[in-house]
Protein backbone atom coordinates (compact mmCIF):
# COMPACT_ATOMS: atom_id res chain seq x y z
CA UNK A 1 0.00 0.00 0.00
CA UNK A 2 1.36 3.69 -1.33
CA UNK A 3 0.89 6.29 1.32
CA UNK A 4 0.66 9.66 0.77
CA UNK A 5 -1.04 13.35 1.79
CA UNK A 6 -2.28 14.78 -1.53
CA UNK A 7 -3.82 13.05 -4.94
CA UNK A 8 -1.13 13.89 -7.46
CA UNK A 9 1.40 11.64 -5.21
CA UNK A 10 -0.70 8.68 -6.67
CA UNK A 11 0.22 7.61 -10.15
CA UNK A 12 -1.84 5.03 -12.99
CA UNK A 13 -4.79 6.43 -12.52
CA UNK A 14 -5.55 6.72 -16.11
CA UNK A 15 -8.85 4.82 -15.46
CA UNK A 16 -10.26 6.00 -12.87
CA UNK A 17 -10.39 4.99 -9.22
CA UNK A 18 -12.42 3.32 -6.43
CA UNK A 19 -12.75 5.72 -3.11
CA UNK A 20 -13.82 5.58 0.01
CA UNK A 21 -13.71 8.87 3.04
CA UNK A 22 -13.88 8.53 6.38
CA UNK A 23 -11.51 9.06 10.19
CA UNK A 24 -11.85 4.89 10.29
CA UNK A 25 -11.37 5.52 13.94
CA UNK A 26 -10.49 1.43 15.03
CA UNK A 27 -11.07 0.17 11.59
CA UNK A 28 -13.86 -2.04 12.47
CA UNK A 29 -15.96 -4.50 11.07
CA UNK A 30 -18.22 -1.75 9.97
CA UNK A 31 -14.99 0.06 8.43
CA UNK A 32 -13.74 -3.37 7.05
CA UNK A 33 -16.46 -4.10 4.89
CA UNK A 34 -16.64 -0.46 3.73
CA UNK A 35 -13.33 -0.89 2.56
CA UNK A 36 -13.40 -4.06 1.21
CA UNK A 37 -16.11 -3.23 -1.16
CA UNK A 38 -13.73 -0.51 -2.50
CA UNK A 39 -11.12 -3.24 -3.15
CA UNK A 40 -13.36 -5.50 -4.72
CA UNK A 41 -15.03 -2.84 -7.10
CA UNK A 42 -11.38 -1.91 -7.98
CA UNK A 43 -10.28 -4.70 -8.59
CA UNK A 44 -13.24 -5.55 -11.62
CA UNK A 45 -12.96 -2.33 -12.76
CA UNK A 46 -9.01 -2.72 -12.99
CA UNK A 47 -8.08 0.66 -11.44
CA UNK A 48 -6.48 1.09 -8.00
CA UNK A 49 -8.13 1.29 -4.67
CA UNK A 50 -7.51 4.38 -2.46
CA UNK A 51 -8.80 4.99 1.15
CA UNK A 52 -8.66 8.83 2.30
CA UNK A 53 -8.74 9.81 5.61
CA UNK A 54 -7.55 13.08 8.09
CA UNK A 55 -5.41 14.02 10.04
CA UNK A 56 -5.44 15.52 12.88
CA UNK A 57 -9.33 14.01 13.44
CA UNK A 58 -11.83 16.97 12.23
CA UNK A 59 -13.45 17.21 15.61
CA UNK A 60 -9.88 18.05 16.93
CA UNK A 61 -9.10 20.51 14.89
CA UNK A 62 -12.88 22.57 15.10
CA UNK A 63 -12.90 22.27 18.53
CA UNK A 64 -9.05 23.03 19.61
CA UNK A 65 -9.91 20.44 22.65
CA UNK A 66 -9.17 16.68 23.45
CA UNK A 67 -11.85 14.58 22.16
CA UNK A 68 -12.69 11.02 23.41
CA UNK A 69 -9.58 8.95 23.01
CA UNK A 70 -8.91 7.24 19.63
CA UNK A 71 -9.36 3.59 19.41
CA UNK A 72 -6.16 3.60 16.79
CA UNK A 73 -3.30 6.11 15.96
CA UNK A 74 -2.29 6.56 12.40
CA UNK A 75 0.08 4.36 12.43
CA UNK A 76 -2.57 1.47 13.35
CA UNK A 77 -4.58 2.75 11.08
CA UNK A 78 -2.87 2.37 8.64
CA UNK A 79 -1.43 -0.95 9.02
CA UNK A 80 -4.85 -2.09 9.27
CA UNK A 81 -6.34 -0.95 6.13
CA UNK A 82 -3.04 -1.90 4.29
CA UNK A 83 -3.86 -5.44 5.81
CA UNK A 84 -7.37 -5.14 3.39
CA UNK A 85 -5.47 -4.88 0.56
CA UNK A 86 -5.65 -1.50 -0.64
CA UNK A 87 -3.74 -0.05 -2.92
CA UNK A 88 -3.58 3.86 -1.75
CA UNK A 89 -3.89 5.58 1.76
CA UNK A 90 -4.24 9.31 0.87
CA UNK A 91 -4.07 10.96 4.18
CA UNK A 92 -5.00 14.23 4.15
CA UNK A 93 -3.91 17.16 6.33
CA UNK A 94 -6.82 18.45 7.78
CA UNK A 95 -6.11 22.49 7.85
CA UNK A 96 -8.10 25.92 7.77
CA UNK A 97 -8.01 25.33 3.83
CA UNK A 98 -9.43 21.70 3.89
CA UNK A 99 -11.98 22.59 6.53
CA UNK A 100 -13.18 25.79 4.46
CA UNK A 101 -13.71 23.67 1.45
CA UNK A 102 -17.40 23.32 0.14
CA UNK A 103 -18.61 20.07 -0.78
CA UNK A 104 -18.96 20.71 -4.54
CA UNK A 105 -15.44 21.79 -4.16
CA UNK A 106 -13.63 19.15 -2.32
CA UNK A 107 -15.38 16.65 -4.94
CA UNK A 108 -14.15 18.33 -7.88
CA UNK A 109 -10.43 18.94 -6.15
CA UNK A 110 -10.01 16.27 -4.78
CA UNK A 111 -11.93 12.88 -5.73
CA UNK A 112 -12.82 14.08 -9.09
CA UNK A 113 -9.34 16.19 -10.65
CA UNK A 114 -7.07 14.58 -8.00
CA UNK A 115 -8.20 10.82 -8.30
CA UNK A 116 -10.45 10.86 -11.02
CA UNK A 117 -13.12 8.49 -9.47
CA UNK A 118 -15.14 6.54 -10.83
CA UNK A 119 -17.14 5.20 -7.94
CA UNK A 120 -17.07 6.62 -4.71
CA UNK A 121 -18.17 4.02 -1.70
CA UNK A 122 -19.55 5.85 1.95
CA UNK A 123 -20.54 4.64 5.37
CA UNK A 124 -24.46 5.02 5.97
CA UNK A 125 -23.93 8.03 7.93
CA UNK A 126 -20.89 9.79 6.01
CA UNK A 127 -21.13 13.19 5.41
CA UNK A 128 -18.38 16.20 4.82
CA UNK A 129 -17.42 19.32 3.78
CA UNK A 130 -18.12 22.52 5.50
CA UNK A 131 -20.92 22.67 7.49
CA UNK A 132 -21.01 18.41 7.21
CA UNK A 133 -23.46 19.54 3.53
CA UNK A 134 -21.79 16.67 2.03
CA UNK A 135 -23.95 13.87 2.10
CA UNK A 136 -25.06 11.21 0.30
CA UNK A 137 -28.23 12.95 -1.85
CA UNK A 138 -25.76 16.09 -2.87
CA UNK A 139 -22.97 13.21 -3.36
CA UNK A 140 -25.10 11.28 -5.93
CA UNK A 141 -26.21 14.72 -7.84
CA UNK A 142 -22.63 15.57 -8.18
CA UNK A 143 -21.62 11.75 -9.01
CA UNK A 144 -24.18 12.49 -11.48
CA UNK A 145 -22.87 16.22 -12.92
CA UNK A 146 -19.35 14.50 -13.02
CA UNK A 147 -19.64 10.92 -13.87
CA UNK A 148 -18.61 8.80 -10.95
CA UNK A 149 -21.28 6.50 -9.11
CA UNK A 150 -22.19 6.70 -5.23
CA UNK A 151 -23.09 3.88 -3.18
CA UNK A 152 -24.09 4.12 0.19
CA UNK A 153 -23.81 0.87 2.59
CA UNK A 154 -26.10 -0.17 5.24
CA UNK A 155 -24.76 0.00 8.87
CA UNK A 156 -23.54 -3.23 10.02
CA UNK A 157 -25.34 -4.41 13.22
CA UNK A 158 -24.21 -7.02 16.16
CA UNK A 159 -26.25 -7.67 18.98
CA UNK A 160 -29.09 -5.47 17.16
CA UNK A 161 -27.27 -2.69 17.70
CA UNK A 162 -25.19 -0.65 15.17
CA UNK A 163 -21.49 -1.35 15.22
CA UNK A 164 -19.45 2.30 15.83
CA UNK A 165 -16.40 3.45 17.33
CA UNK A 166 -18.19 5.17 19.94
CA UNK A 167 -19.46 1.33 21.07
CA UNK A 168 -16.04 -0.15 20.92
CA UNK A 169 -14.98 2.88 23.34
CA UNK A 170 -17.41 2.29 25.68
CA UNK A 171 -16.99 -1.29 25.87
CA UNK A 172 -12.84 -0.93 25.90
CA UNK A 173 -13.13 1.57 28.49
CA UNK A 174 -15.67 -0.56 30.66
CA UNK A 175 -13.24 -3.27 30.43
CA UNK A 176 -14.87 -5.18 28.13
CA UNK A 177 -12.08 -6.55 26.10
CA UNK A 178 -13.95 -9.95 25.02
CA UNK A 179 -16.90 -7.91 23.92
CA UNK A 180 -15.31 -5.82 21.73
CA UNK A 181 -13.54 -8.39 19.73
CA UNK A 182 -17.15 -9.07 18.14
CA UNK A 183 -17.05 -5.40 17.09
CA UNK A 184 -13.52 -4.67 16.10
CA UNK A 185 -13.01 -7.96 14.35
CA UNK A 186 -9.93 -8.71 16.54
CA UNK A 187 -9.12 -8.31 20.03
CA UNK A 188 -8.19 -4.49 21.08
CA UNK A 189 -4.57 -4.09 20.86
CA UNK A 190 -1.80 -1.12 22.26
CA UNK A 191 1.73 -1.31 21.46
CA UNK A 192 4.53 0.43 23.18
CA UNK A 193 8.26 0.12 23.91
CA UNK A 194 9.38 -1.57 26.91
CA UNK A 195 11.15 0.80 29.44
CA UNK A 196 12.53 0.24 32.77
CA UNK A 197 9.61 0.68 35.62
CA UNK A 198 10.37 -0.22 39.23
CA UNK A 199 11.77 -3.84 39.03
CA UNK A 200 9.79 -5.26 41.19
CA UNK A 201 8.07 -8.29 39.05
CA UNK A 202 10.76 -10.87 39.31
CA UNK A 203 12.78 -9.43 42.17
CA UNK A 204 10.14 -9.29 44.37
CA UNK A 205 7.61 -10.77 43.21
CA UNK A 206 9.35 -13.79 41.11
CA UNK A 207 6.68 -13.02 37.78
CA UNK A 208 9.13 -10.86 35.22
CA UNK A 209 7.20 -8.03 33.72
CA UNK A 210 7.73 -5.83 30.51
CA UNK A 211 6.79 -2.44 31.56
CA UNK A 212 5.40 -1.24 28.34
CA UNK A 213 5.97 3.16 27.81
CA UNK A 214 2.36 4.42 27.00
CA UNK A 215 1.52 5.20 23.93
CA UNK A 216 -2.13 5.16 22.55
CA UNK A 217 -4.55 6.92 23.95
CA UNK A 218 -7.17 4.55 24.68
CA UNK A 219 -6.86 2.05 27.95
CA UNK A 220 -9.14 -0.75 28.79
CA UNK A 221 -10.35 -0.08 32.53
CA UNK A 222 -7.67 -0.10 35.30
CA UNK A 223 -7.38 -4.21 36.23
CA UNK A 224 -5.72 -7.74 35.59
CA UNK A 225 -6.08 -9.11 31.91
CA UNK A 226 -5.43 -12.21 30.35
CA UNK A 227 -3.90 -11.29 27.04
CA UNK A 228 -1.51 -11.89 23.77
CA UNK A 229 2.24 -10.33 23.52
CA UNK A 230 3.47 -9.89 20.33
CA UNK A 231 7.59 -9.60 20.25
CA UNK A 232 9.36 -9.38 17.22
CA UNK A 233 6.79 -11.09 15.18
CA UNK A 234 6.23 -14.01 18.12
CA UNK A 235 3.60 -14.16 20.19
CA UNK A 236 3.43 -15.36 23.70
CA UNK A 237 0.51 -15.95 26.25
CA UNK A 238 0.45 -13.04 29.01
CA UNK A 239 -0.47 -11.45 31.74
CA UNK A 240 -0.97 -7.51 32.12
CA UNK A 241 -1.88 -5.38 34.73
CA UNK A 242 -3.03 -2.01 33.74
CA UNK A 243 -3.23 0.74 36.76
CA UNK A 244 -1.65 2.34 39.43
CA UNK A 245 -0.05 -0.23 41.61
CA UNK A 246 -1.94 0.07 44.90
CA UNK A 247 0.07 -2.31 46.79
CA UNK A 248 2.71 -0.27 46.12
CA UNK A 249 1.04 3.44 46.26
CA UNK A 250 1.76 4.47 42.52
CA UNK A 251 0.13 7.03 41.25
CA UNK A 252 1.28 6.88 38.01
CA UNK A 253 -0.82 4.99 35.19
CA UNK A 254 1.30 1.69 33.89
CA UNK A 255 0.85 -1.44 31.90
CA UNK A 256 3.08 -4.05 33.04
CA UNK A 257 2.85 -7.35 31.24
CA UNK A 258 3.91 -10.77 32.51
CA UNK A 259 4.75 -12.75 29.48
CA UNK A 260 4.45 -16.51 30.71
CA UNK A 261 7.46 -19.03 29.74
CA UNK A 262 9.47 -16.36 28.59
CA UNK A 263 12.38 -14.92 30.82
CA UNK A 264 14.71 -12.57 28.82
CA UNK A 265 15.48 -8.56 28.90
CA UNK A 266 12.98 -7.00 26.88
CA UNK A 267 14.14 -3.53 27.18
CA UNK A 268 13.81 -1.10 24.53
CA UNK A 269 11.77 -3.93 22.73
CA UNK A 270 8.62 -2.99 20.67
CA UNK A 271 5.69 -4.99 22.26
CA UNK A 272 1.97 -5.21 20.81
CA UNK A 273 -0.25 -6.11 23.75
CA UNK A 274 -3.78 -7.87 22.37
CA UNK A 275 -6.12 -7.59 25.61
CA UNK A 276 -8.55 -10.84 25.80
CA UNK A 277 -10.53 -10.85 29.05
CA UNK A 278 -10.14 -9.01 31.69
CA UNK A 279 -9.67 -11.35 35.02
CA UNK A 280 -10.17 -9.08 37.88
CA UNK A 281 -9.87 -5.11 38.84
CA UNK A 282 -6.92 -3.59 40.65
CA UNK A 283 -6.92 -4.07 44.29
CA UNK A 284 -4.70 -3.28 47.22
CA UNK A 285 -3.00 -6.65 49.16
CA UNK A 286 -2.00 -6.96 52.61
CA UNK A 287 1.39 -8.85 51.95
CA UNK A 288 4.01 -9.70 49.09
CA UNK A 289 3.28 -13.24 49.44
CA UNK A 290 -1.05 -12.45 49.37
CA UNK A 291 -0.02 -10.42 46.24
CA UNK A 292 2.53 -13.14 45.07
CA UNK A 293 -0.49 -16.15 45.89
CA UNK A 294 -2.69 -13.83 43.57
CA UNK A 295 -0.88 -13.31 40.18
CA UNK A 296 -0.37 -17.18 40.34
CA UNK A 297 -3.96 -17.74 40.59
CA UNK A 298 -4.41 -15.13 37.34
CA UNK A 299 -1.65 -16.94 35.45
CA UNK A 300 -3.14 -20.38 35.39
CA UNK A 301 -6.89 -18.84 34.92
CA UNK A 302 -4.94 -16.54 31.83
CA UNK A 303 -3.71 -20.14 30.36
CA UNK A 304 -6.87 -21.90 31.08
CA UNK A 305 -8.63 -18.71 28.82
CA UNK A 306 -6.11 -18.19 26.25
CA UNK A 307 -6.13 -22.14 25.26
CA UNK A 308 -9.81 -21.67 24.05
CA UNK A 309 -10.46 -21.77 20.31
CA UNK A 310 -12.33 -18.76 20.61
CA UNK A 311 -9.90 -16.80 22.65
CA UNK A 312 -6.80 -17.59 19.69
CA UNK A 313 -5.17 -14.28 18.20
CA UNK A 314 -6.95 -13.61 14.98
Amino acid sequence: MHCVTWPDQIGGLEKGSCVTIGNFDGVHIGHQRLIARVRDLAAGLGVPSVVITFEPHPLRFFTGKKTPPFITLYEQRAELIKSLGIDHLLCLEFNQELASMSPEEFVRRILVDGLKVRELVIGYDYAFGKGRAGNYGLLTVLGKQWGFGVEQLEPVMVDQAIVSSTRIRDLVEAGDVWAAKSLLGRFYRVSGDVVHGQNRGGRLLGFPTANVHLVDELFPKTGVYCCWAELEGQVHQAVANIGYNPTFGNDVLSVEVHILDLDRDLYGKTLKVHFVQRLRGERKFSSLDELKSQIGKDVALGRTILALPEARLV
